[in-house]
């Protein structure tokens, strides 16, 4: 199978997914590397594709075009991490990624893609199983995510039960 013919493959298996692919599974379909599947992921983002490297797999984001979008600067602690993103989610919010403006690598960005309180804690899950340091640590608790909605409003929701917990900067 040629290489374009592989792209097209995989992003039939990604619109048919239920839930993120792993870049092994998608290896193992193909029968490449992982790294020839970070080079196509990379030359079909190059096409326009909206591919999203979460720590779950590689998801399409169908929805983008049909979403709103704002990034909130937030400041807690690393034991209010399930609480912040909670709030988000449960008002109808999708967490896309956390970004941390770091003063020597600059802005430090991990994919997340979190829609519901199970997303969140199967997240909050794997930082504590893999003891894996958050990225807000880099900056005393504060960080960014860029958050989606269907409407202006909904985020606007978020937003205010964010500054009420104390979570909004």
């Amino acid at each position: 199978m040629d290489g374009q013919t592989r792209r097209k493959e995989m992003i039939r298996m990604l619109l048919e997914a239920t839930k993120p692919l792993s870049g092994t599974a998608l290896a193992n379909a193909f029968g490449i590397s992982r790294q020839v599947v970070v080079q196509d992921i990379a030359l079909l983002r190059a096409e326009g594709y909206d591919l999203l490297a979460t720590a779950r797999g590689y998801i399409l984001n169908q929805e983008a075009g049909n979403m709103v979008s704002r990034v909130v600067l937030v400041q807690h602690t690393a034991d209010q991490i399930e609480d912040e993103l909670n709030t988000i989610v449960d008002n109808g919010g999708r967490v896309r990624n956390v970004i941390v403006s770091h003063s020597v690598y600059g802005d430090l960005t991990g994919d997340l893609m979190l829609k519901t309180r199970r997303d969140v804690k199967g997240f909050v899950e794997k930082v504590k199983h893999n003891e894996a340091a958050l990225l807000s640590i880099l900056t005393a608790g504060m960080h960014m995510h860029t958050i989606e909605a269907t409407t202006e409003e909904d985020l606007d929701v978020i937003e205010e039960e964010l500054k009420e917990k104390g979570y909004l900067v």
